[in-house]
C-alpha cells in the first residue's frame, strides 16, 4: 500500500525542470565540486553529493556565513532545482545571518532517482545528516523551511527532531489531496499529511503565505497556523500569489525578525539559569525547551498556568522586565531605519527571484491532478 502511494505521488505531484537548470563540474587541481553555470565560484558556498538511504544520490549546496549561530535546512518547491535556487540561496544567507543547506529531491537537478514522496523523506534526512557530520550542525542549533511542496518533507523530519530550533513554512499545504478537494479527513492514499503532523512539532512555527495563491488556498497556512503548539506571528502577504512572496519587503523584513527573535532563546535560558527561581532551560531537555520558550512568550496564546507558585513578587518583576524586552517578536516595531535597511537589502533578492524566473515556475499541483481525475 505504501509503494502504491508513492507511485501515486510520483504521477502527479512532482514536476522537476526539464532539462535541469544546471550541470556539475569537478575541478581537478581542487577537486571542488561546482555548478558550472554560476560564473563566479564562491568560497563561502560547497556543492556536495549525498547517499541517501533509498539508493539515491541527491546533490546539496551549504552556504557557509562566518557570523552565523544557526543553520536554514531549505525544502524547495515543486518546480525548482539548486540551479535556479542558487542567488535565493546566498542571499538569503548574507540577509539572514544564518548559514544555509538546500538540496535537490531525488530526480530533481543532477540529483539520481525518481521523486516519490518517500524518497523526500529519505533526501531531507540526508541532508540533515550531512549537516550534522560533516558541518557540526546541532539539531537546537537547526531551523528547517519548508516551501510548498517542500512543506511535506519539512514537516516529516520535524517529527522526529524534539530539539529543534523553529520551523518556517512557505505557501504550505494541509495535504496533497486537501490542494484539489475540501476532504474533512485522511485517506491513506493521501500524501505529506501536513495536517496531522504540524501538532506533533513543539519548536516556534512561522507560516507565511500568500492571500491570492492560486495552488495552494491561504486557508491551507491559516489552518497549520491554528494547529501549531508554539505559534509566532504569521505572515499573510495581501496580493501574493504561489511563487512571488519573495517580492514582497514584507517576507524579508519578517523573517529577519523572525531569525532575531528566535537567536535569543539561548540568552533567555542562559540568565534563567542563573538565577535560583527560574526553570531549569537546558537545552538537554525537551521539556525544559518548551519552558524556555514559554519564558519569551514566543506562543500567541499563553499556556495554562503549571501552578508553580514564584518564590517572590521581585523575582517575578524581574523577570517580566526582561520579558518585555524580549517578547512579543511579532508586535510592529516604529523603526524607519531598520525597514528602510531590509526594504533596500530585499531589493537585490527580488532581483534574483525575477532573474531565475521563479515567478514564472508555478508548482502546477493543481491543473495536473485535475486532469488526472
Amino acid at each position: 500500500m505504501g509503494n502504491a502511494t508513492s507511485s501515486m505521488a510520483a504521477k502527479f505531484a512532482f514536476f522537476p525542470p526539464n532539462p535541469p537548470s544546471y550541470t556539475l563540474l569537478m575541478d581537478e587541481s581542487s577537486g571542488i565540486l561546482r555548478i558550472s553555470e554560476i560564473a563566479h565560484h564562491r568560497e563561502d558556498v560547497e556543492v556536495v553529493k549525498l547517499a541517501t538511504k533509498k539508493g539515491n544520490t541527491i546533490v546539496a549546496m551549504y552556504v557557509k556565513n562566518n557570523s552565523a549561530t544557526l543553520t536554514v535546512l531549505y525544502s524547495h518547491g515543486n518546480a525548482a532545482d539548486l540551479g535556479q535556487m542558487y542567488p535565493i540561496f546566498t542571499e538569503l544567507s548574507a540577509h539572514l545571518g544564518v548559514n544555509l543547506m538546500g538540496y535537490d529531491y531525488s530526480g530533481y537537478g543532477q540529483s539520481s532517482g525518481k521523486p516519490s514522496e518517500q524518497d523526500t523523506y529519505a533526501d531531507i534526512e540526508a541532508a540533515y545528516k550531512c549537516l550534522e557530520d560533516k558541518y557540526g550542525v546541532k539539531e537546537e542549533d537547526t531551523i528547517l523551511y519548508g516551501q510548498s511542496v517542500g512543506s511535506g518533507p519539512t514537516l516529516e523530519l520535524a517529527t522526529h527532531l524534539p530539539k529543534l530550533r523553529a520551523v518556517i513554512l512557505h505557501s504550505p499545504m494541509l495535504s496533497g489531496l486537501r490542494v484539489m478537494y475540501p476532504v474533512k479527513k485522511t485517506f491513506w492514499f493521501d500524501i505529506y499529511k501536513n495536517i496531522d503532523k504540524i501538532p506533533l512539532v513543539k519548536c516556534p512555527v512561522l507560516v507565511i503565505h500568500g492571500t491570492k495563491d492560486e495552488v495552494v488556498d491561504i486557508s491551507h497556512g491559516k489552518k497549520l497556523w491554528e494547529f501549531c503548539n508554539e505559534k509566532y506571528e504569521p505572515l499573510w502577504l495581501n496580493g501574493g500569489n504561489h511563487c512571488n512572496l519573495e517580492l514582497f519587503p514584507e517576507y524579508l523584513s519578517h523573517l529577519v525578525k523572525f531569525i532575531s527573535a528566535i537567536e535569543k532563546l539561548p540568552a533567555m535560558q542562559n540568565v534563567a539559569e542563573s538565577k535560583p527561581d527560574s526553570l531549569d532551560t537546558s537545552l538537554n531537555s525537551t521539556e525544559n525547551k518548551e519552558k524556555a520558550r514559554s519564558s519569551i512568550e514566543l506562543r500567541e496564546k499563553p499556556r495554562s498556568s503549571t501552578g508553580k507558585i514564584e518564590k517572590s513578587r521581585a523575582s517575578t518583576e524581574k523577570r517580566e522586565r526582561s520579558r518585555r524586552s524580549l517578547d512579543r517578536p511579532w508586535k510592529s516595531r516604529k523603526s524607519t531605519d531598520q525597514m528602510d535597511k531590509a526594504r533596500n537589502s530585499f531589493e537585490r533578492l527580488g532581483e534574483m527571484v525575477r532573474s531565475v524566473g521563479l515567478c514564472a515556475s508555478v508548482d502546477c499541483i493543481k491543473p495536473t491532478v485535475v486532469s488526472e481525475v
